[in-house]
């Protein structure tokens, strides 16, 4: 990968997968057309060049909305069987002021979705859908 001063990385937990390999501001990371669940994912802001961090959470079956995570935390759950429905991710500090973080998401029935951005929902909340692949990117302002 060509040099870049910052950027986002992220990892998704997938059903019967495990973790997946690193991806980076753009790039899908998740299944689509198996009929699969994102059941975790890690994001990381890797080398900022300002002041703060990235947070995110996860809207996750039976449990509901989850606390903030970041730098490589660990979001939705693990071993548990569950799907993640739908997640926010937020940029702080400086890079806030700096850049916007664009995502969005591959729910099952339904496809890509519409990019959202700066800790907006991506994915459904109350229709029993999971998540199934996801893109992030950091867009300088």
């Amino acid at each position: 990968r060509p040099f870049v001063q910052h950027y986002v990385s992220y990892s998704t937990h997938i059903q019967d997968l495990g973790w997946q390999t690193k991806m980076f501001d753009g790039e899908v990371s998740g299944t689509t057309g198996q009929s699969k669940r994102i059941e975790g994912i890690k994001i990381v802001l890797e080398n900022p060049n300002y002041p703060g961090s990235i947070q995110y959470r996860s809207h996750v079956q039976d449990i509901g909305w989850q606390g903030w995570q970041s730098n490589g935390a660990i979001s939705g759950t693990v071993g548990q069987s569950k799907r993640l429905e739908a997640i926010q991710i937020r940029l702080t500090g400086e890079m806030a002021n700096k850049y916007d973080i664009y995502y969005r998401a591959h729910v099952e029935d339904y496809g890509w979705l519409g990019w959202a951005k700066n800790g907006a929902s991506a994915g459904t909340i109350g229709l029993s859908k999971r998540l199934e692949a996801i893109e992030i990117k950091l867009v300088e302002k």
